[in-house]
């Protein structure tokens, strides 16, 4: 049994990637709860080795058709989880519904599955990510914005998306699959590893790299 608050079998993903793309919305206060969300102490992405080295063959196949990935998160510990649902359980603290979730009710976000006290990140091998095109420098337009609440999350949303944003969803979903990872059939950008190496353990130490000594630049 691993020790959840133990980082071993872990790797940073720009170790395994160096030209990785990061976003690290948990680290900022651009997220849906306004501020930095707890255990978040780096900027960096953290994943198992199995799911690091997966993501890094999608992303060889990503950069030959000329596009890139941009990590929004990986490695979640359970402490930020608890976070979301301190955040999720004080209906007045709704800064944030304009940007993220303007068309539901806060106190729907458990029983509409937004919310949950437990998440696969926590296991070390789901990621969330969209694509870059390297020749404009831009980021793919997937027709919906990251952590939004609502329908359009869905990988499957027909709605007002025009051809292009179909066709960016089904590229990430496509090279994601190819590569081993099984998508979430409410958020366009969740995806975990198939075959992930803690699927019972749920992480709890805090995302830095490296875990201990002295801390230094990814």
């Amino acid at each position: 049994m691993m020790d959840p608050m133990c980082a071993d079998g872990f790797v940073s993903v720009s170790e395994v990637i160096p030209d990785v793309l990061l976003d690290i919305r948990y680290y900022t206060t651009y997220n849906f709860v306004g501020k930095r969300i707890d255990g978040y102490e780096q900027p960096v992405a953290l994943l198992t080795r199995e799911a690091a080295e997966a993501l890094r063959r999608v992303s060889d196949d990503l950069r030959r058709r000329g596009v890139r990935p941009v990590i929004y998160d990986g490695y979640r510990p359970q402490r930020a989880v608890d976070c979301f649902v301190r955040w999720a359980e004080d209906p007045a603290d709704d800064a944030m519904k304009p940007v993220f979730y303007p068309e539901v009710d806060k106190r729907e976000l458990f029983t509409r599955g937004f919310i949950a006290r437990r998440s696969g990140h926590s296991r070390g091998s789901t990621v969330d990510l969209t694509l870059l095109e390297e020749s404009s420098g831009r980021l793919l337009d997937m027709g919906g914005a990251f952590d939004y609440f609502g329908e359009r999350s869905r990988p499957d949303f027909i709605g007002d998306l025009t051809n292009g944003q179909r066709k960016n969803r089904l590229l990430l979903r496509d090279v994601m699959l190819q590569g081993g990872f099984r998508p979430l059939s409410t958020e366009w950008w969740h995806f975990t590893l198939e075959n992930e190496p803690f699927p019972d353990t749920y992480f709890d130490f805090p995302v830095r790299w490296p875990q201990s000594g002295q801390t230094r630049a990814i």
